[in-house]
């Protein structure tokens, strides 16, 4: 059995998030959420931070995505077996559901960094012969079920992985709540309090908590938000507070987990700038601070890419802020190295859906979760136009992501793009289908351009163009998210549209094929000079800058430091 001493005696900060990327075959995330999740927690590793990873097992994974003939996405279990990248721990702790009795067992992953540095990442599993058989499949299915299901899985996840740390002996001053999925945590933190028969006034219980927790919202869309009937909490949760200081703390009609960790956490941040403004809006009352969200440059940056910078700057994977120094690269060794990447892309594009690609015409990348705010057929807006753009440009596309089981729009808008694609012709375009992180991994280092176009201002962040920009790839986006702080004009690429302009998916597009046409496709025709230079501009100045080291030390120095 592991031996996880060394990590009690120095770990002070939890981060529970429902999902975490953490690699390809462990299929514990979704999408951006879990990427980050796991990207802060790679990041942990390297700088040495005194943090432990808290999320739920998932053995049936998310969804893997099939698409059939007709462009129609159809669900299916992705199971992985945690015996076979984790490592059992011998506690368990229960929690009680619905009046019964549910033992929770961990699994410890332990994230090791080149830089010889680790993590724990501890994964919760109700999947347990203790288990009434109705309660061993909580833990099973990443946002799988109900609304009832989504109850059950948030009270493993806050209040069973609370109580799990403090059995395997973690000494916790900081509880990290990534997204509102985690908020039980914070009142679970309240319960212990009283327990332990502290008889402070209620405010100063409260305060003892609020001084634990940090909470990061990480979207402005309200079907984002959980909100469960209190009924349903009553009877699955138990009477565990009076309802009246329940609703006090989460809302009147529902109980909105963003509500009660807003009100039990004294730290609050979004993950842009943008985004920090837009959840002030919706969350009047409360502190929004903004911390911009970065990605681990050494997972997203490809090998070919990664060895031409490493030849200038040794040091980059461990300070990428050494990237503003990218300047001194080749051209064309750049160059090379990104053909390389999208040779691979080309390879995976062919070798999944029959579709053949061309290496010396630009690739426009997109990648999302497939919803209706991304827009993500909003390039298809005007075939013809785009076919006109296409006779004298050629160009070609490449699009991947899922819907979730229950966005009935966002599946038809699969189906609305796979349809598109075909009648685009002559125009390439491919849709790879299981958009997860190896898929990723090629997409954000093969693409040429990283296409955005989500309807403002309802993008969070959008780590996927950082991602892209760490290969050189040039984004092409709405200002929104992240990308009004990393848009130079020209230099880290372009924008669609003005800050604060028209939303209307016809004008968007018209901007959208206007610069396509008269800046972009040229510029990659006949200036290759340009076009790296702006390459090196990308890599240098959002690399630099939009990194997860960044983001942590933030996290570390304005968050986590107030209670270290």
């Amino acid at each position: 059995m592991i031996d996880i001493t060394p990590y009690l005696r120095t770990t002070r900060i939890a981060y529970f998030s429902m999902e975490i990327g953490i690699r390809p075959e462990m299929h514990t995330y979704s999408g951006g959420l879990g990427i980050l999740a796991g990207d802060a927690a790679r990041t942990a590793a390297d700088l040495g931070l005194p943090m432990v990873f808290v999320t739920l097992a998932s053995r049936s994974g998310y969804l893997r995505q099939e698409i059939d003939a007709q462009g129609t996405q159809i669900d299916h279990p992705d199971p992985w077996n945690p015996e076979d990248y984790t490592q059992g721990l011998g506690v368990m702790v229960a929690v009680e559901i619905e009046g019964r009795t549910v033992w929770i067992r961990p699994w410890l992953y332990e994230l090791k960094s080149p830089l010889e540095r680790h993590v724990p990442i501890v994964l919760l599993d109700t999947n347990l012969k203790e288990n009434d058989p109705q309660d061993r499949t909580i833990t099973d299915r990443l946002y799988g079920g109900d609304k009832c299901e989504r109850i059950r899985q948030e009270i493993v996840l806050g209040i069973g992985g609370e109580r799990l740390l403090r059995a395997l002996g973690y000494t916790i001053e900081t509880y990290h709540l990534n997204e509102g999925h985690a908020a039980f945590l914070a009142l679970s933190l309240l319960l212990r309090r009283r327990r332990e028969g502290r008889h402070a006034k209620q405010a100063h219980e409260i305060e003892w908590v609020r001084e634990q927790c940090v909470f990061t919202t990480h979207t402005p869309i309200e079907a984002g938000h959980d909100r469960f009937e209190y009924d349903d909490v009553r009877r699955i949760l138990g009477e565990v507070i009076a309802l009246t200081e329940l609703k006090e703390l989460a809302g009147a009609d529902c109980l909105n987990m963003t509500h009660l960790a807003l009100n039990l956490s004294s730290y609050v941040n979004g993950v842009a700038q943008r985004h920090a403004e837009t959840a002030q809006n919706m969350f009047p009352g409360y502190r929004v601070r903004a911390i911009t969200n970065g990605a681990h440059v050494p997972t997203w940056m490809h090998a070919a890419i990664a060895a031409v910078v490493q030849d200038h700057l040794p040091h980059w994977a461990r300070e990428p802020v050494s990237l503003f120094k990218v300047d001194d690269v080749s051209a064309e060794a750049l160059w090379s190295a990104h053909q390389q990447a999208k040779a691979e892309l080309i390879a995976e594009i062919k070798q999944t859906t029959g579709v053949e690609m061309r290496l010396d015409v630009p690739l426009l990348g997109f990648a999302r979760r497939m919803t209706g705010y991304k827009r993500p057929d909003l390039l298809f807006h005007d075939l013809a136009q785009l076919r006109e753009i296409n006779a004298r440009y050629p160009l070609q596309i490449v699009m991947a992501g899922k819907a979730h089981p229950h966005d009935r729009e966002g599946k038809a808008l699969i189906q609305a793009i796979h349809t598109d694609m075909h009648e685009v012709k002559p125009v390439v375009a491919a849709f790879l289908p299981n958009y997860d992180m190896r898929v990723a991994a090629k997409l954000v280092a093969g693409a040429d351009v990283w296409l955005n176009t989500p309807l403002p201002p309802l993008e969070a962040s959008g780590t996927s163009g950082m991602k892209a920009a760490f290969n050189g790839v040039l984004n092409f986006s709405v200002l929104d998210g992240w990308w009004v702080e990393g848009w130079d004009e020209g230099v880290t690429g372009w924008a669609i549209g003005k800050d604060g302009g028209p939303a209307d998916a016809a004008a968007v597009a018209a901007e959208l094929y206007s610069k396509l046409e008269s800046i972009i496709l040229p510029l990659y025709f006949t200036d290759r000079a340009r076009w790296t230079w702006m390459m090196k501009q990308a890599i240098g100045k959002i690399g630099s800058v939009f990194n997860s080291q960044r983001m942590m030390r933030r996290y570390t120095t304005e968050a986590y430091v107030r209670h270290s």
